[in-house]
Formats: structure tokens, C-alpha cells, sequence
């Protein structure tokens, strides 16, 4: 006589669907840790944002504050140098793209786009060569900018690449001034 099959879940059903449930809780817990030791550390996350006085740096002078790890130049330029870094059109650039997070990604590499609006004399920016990851050396070159002596790359005034195998313009980290004298990064 053939069985007749029963739309009712049976015991065994039960037992399959419990089983694989406590399965399922198990290895996640078994690799919650493998998972969470992935986030960043304390002191990690404690260097995510920087506060810098910059009161005491004068016009023409830059200061170096280390930011995750990485050298952030913070320039006080003079109006020289500004009236330099406004002269220069985008198609005498190495790279038209301003390189700042502050900013969409395809904004041009204009004076204004690498500068804070309202903040023009002040230049927040990591101070890496974006060719080989040299730290530039400051006020050096033949445009008042950084001269990279690893392979000769030069940046002018506003830190955009004009000489030399460098690709790109150096980066400017998200900051923004939270007073007159206080530059806050990150």
C-alpha cells in the first residue's frame, strides 16, 4: 500500500529547521571575533581629527602637524603667492583636478579650489609626493611652491604639480576652520 504524503510538518522538519538555526548562531559566533578585531583601534580612531592653532603662524611661514600617520602642510601664503597660483591657467597643469575633499571629485584645479573658501591665504594639505610618497621639501622649486628631491617633481604655491614625474596635484584632506585661528582635520 503506498504511503499517502501529509502537507502537516513533522517532527523531523522541525528538528532539521531547529538544527540549522542553532547552527547558523553558532558560526556567527564563532567568527564575530575573527570580524570585530577589523575595526580600527582606539587610538586609531582618536587621530581620525586634529585641532591645530594656527595663530602663531605667520604670513609666508608653514607649519607640519602628522595626521594618520601622515605629514599635513599647513601654509600661511603670502598675497604674492596667491596673486602667483590665481595667474596660472588649468591647461599649463600637469593635473586640471583640484585633489580636494572638500570638494566634488571633478572640480578644477583652480587657486580657489584648493584653498578654503573665505580662507584663501591658508593651504591645508598632505604633504606627500604623489609620485613615490616623498615628503616634499617646502619653499623650494622654480614656482615658490615644493620641490620632491627624490625625482625632482615640483609643486607651485597652492601645491599643484608643475614639474616632474609626479601625477597628481597634491591631496587636500577634509579640514575646515572652526574659528579664526583653529583648523580642525578630519
Amino acid at each position: 500500500m503506498a504511503e499517502i504524503a501529509s502537507s502537516e510538518p513533522t517532527r523531523r522538519d522541525f528538528l532539521y529547521i531547529a538544527t540549522g538555526a542553532v547552527g547558523a548562531v553558532g558560526l556567527g559566533a564563532a567568527i564575530w571575533p575573527f570580524i570585530s578585531q577589523m575595526n580600527p583601534d582606539a587610538s586609531t580612531l582618536a587621530l581620525s581629527t586634529v585641532e591645530v592653532d594656527i595663530s602663531q603662524v605667520a604670513e609666508g611661514q608653514s607649519i607640519t602637524v602628522k595626521w594618520r600617520g601622515k605629514p599635513v602642510f599647513i601654509r600661511h601664503r603670502t598675497a604674492q603667492e596667491i596673486s602667483e597660483a590665481k595667474a596660472v591657467s588649468l591647461d599649463q597643469l600637469i593635473d586640471p583636478v583640484a585633489r580636494n575633499e572638500n570638494l566634488p571629485a571633478e572640480a578644477p584645479a583652480t587657486d580657489e579650489n584648493r584653498s578654503a573658501k573665505g580662507k584663501e591665504p591658508w593651504l591645508v594639505m598632505i604633504g606627500i609626493c604623489t609620485h613615490l610618497g616623498c615628503v616634499p621639501l617646502g619653499q623650494q622649486g622654480d614656482y615658490d611652491g615644493w620641490f620632491c628631491p627624490c625625482h625632482g617633481s615640483q609643486y607651485d604655491s597652492a601645491g599643484r604639480v608643475r614639474h616632474g614625474p609626479a601625477p597628481e596635484n597634491m591631496h587636500i584632506p577634509a579640514y575646515e576652520f572652526i574659528s579664526d585661528t583653529t583648523v580642525r582635520i578630519g
